[in-house]
């Protein structure tokens, strides 16, 4: 697997003080999540999400796997011990904070432009 991750602590916890990577991270904490659902949740357009996701795996943080053109992001499995310490500490954060929770419900509410697509091409058969 190859690192990417900037493993200076300035830079990780410069990351992590946006809101938005805050809120991204959120949403990814209950797994991986294609970047349609996460500009749906948030509201925000896809550049923009795609340019913090890309901060965040710089950081260390999340990890990405391609599907076509989709791209599937998911916090990082593998990282150093003050990655995997902060997010074990975020978590438990995120899972005690209600806007968070909020978030997390109006996520499951989305429905993937894949499983869209998916849906739509087995209705024709």
């Amino acid at each position: 697997m190859k690192t990417t991750g900037n493993t200076e602590p300035a830079f990780l916890f410069k990351t992590l003080s946006d809101p938005t990577r805050l809120r991204l991270l959120n949403l990814l904490a209950s797994g991986e999540t294609c970047v349609c659902e996460l500009t749906d949740t948030l509201r925000v357009v896809q550049p923009k999400v795609s340019r913090h996701l890309a901060h965040l795996k710089g950081a260390g943080l999340v990890e990405a796997r391609r599907d076509g053109k989709w791209m599937h992001y998911r916090w990082a499995t593998r990282g150093d011990s003050l990655v995997c310490h902060v997010l074990t500490g975020l978590r438990e954060w995120m899972a005690r904070d209600d806007r968070m929770d909020g978030e997390r419900r109006r996520r499951d509410k989305v429905c993937c432009r894949i499983s869209r697509r998916k849906t739509k091409g087995t209705s024709n058969k």
